[in-house]
């Protein structure tokens, strides 16, 4: 997959960059942890298995040969995301990009689901993304950088199961957009990507991951949301608004 006309120049536009990146300790954020990182961005990874981080942050020092710093935490704590940020700017003297990341999903049907499913989906899924994005901001506008948030195909069309996970992301998404619209003309770029399925680990804690239930080749894989947002992430002066990433059949499924 390829973004770019010249090549070379987009490998090289996020040199010495620094990015926040949540849920890094495996299948999205890890590949955005490496293709930030293949770019010369130095990057904060934040999630709550520290052991992971670690390993993801020594593979992207190691393969890239960037600066790659743990902040273990949980993004339903405010706290998580302002530390991240704070170690950003101490680390590397500011901060260029935040991507929104961390989500997860938890039940299904509206009349059955559990306070704390609900609970779990609405704190991470959007509480998450408001306190990196409160905790950001004020950084992007002074470095003129870019938030990216994750989305979702459920976060644009309806969805018959699960609506209360689709309706998270349709927050997402349009809080990103009214975003845009508060603080572009500040010269932040905010920008969403939306794929459909995506082979990680998702959906592991109500059955079989995505990674185990679909085939190498029939859906998205995680190292292509990175080089989308990767290409988000890297865009001076202009902002790629919104970018759909769908399997080649999803329509076929819907309509």
């Amino acid at each position: 997959m390829c973004f770019a006309d010249d090549d070379a120049a987009y490998m090289s536009s996020l040199d010495d960059a620094a990015a926040v990146i949540t849920g890094a300790s495996s299948g999205i954020g890890e590949a955005t942890a490496h293709a930030l990182a293949e770019r010369g961005a130095n990057v904060v990874l934040v999630a709550r298995r520290r052991e992971a981080l670690e390993s993801v942050a020594d593979d992207v020092r190691s393969d890239h040969g960037v600066e790659a710093v743990v902040a273990d935490g949980d993004v339903r704590d405010p706290a998580t995301s302002q530390a991240a940020v704070e170690a950003a700017v101490d680390e590397f003297g500011d901060l260029d990009v935040a991507v929104v990341n961390a989500g997860v999903a938890r039940g299904s049907d509206v009349a059955t689901m559990t306070d704390k499913e609900y609970s779990v989906m609405q704190e991470t899924n959007v509480d998450g993304a408001f306190f990196l994005t409160r905790a950001a901001l004020p950084h992007l506008t002074e470095s003129e950088g870019s938030l990216i948030a994750v989305g979702s195909f459920a976060g644009e069309y309806p969805r018959s199961f699960n609506p209360v996970y689709a309706a998270t992301k349709w927050w997402v998404r349009g809080f990103a957009h009214s975003g845009a619209a508060q603080v572009g003309d500040e010269g932040v770029a905010v920008s969403v990507v939306n794929p459909s399925e995506v082979r990680t680990e998702f959906g592991s804690e109500d059955g079989e991951p995505f990674e185990e239930r679909f085939e190498p080749g029939s859906v998205t894989e995680p190292e292509e949301v990175a080089e989308a947002i990767a290409f988000a992430a890297s865009r001076p002066g202009s902002t790629a608004q919104e970018i759909d990433l769908f399997r080649r059949d999803k329509f076929a499924d819907t309509l």
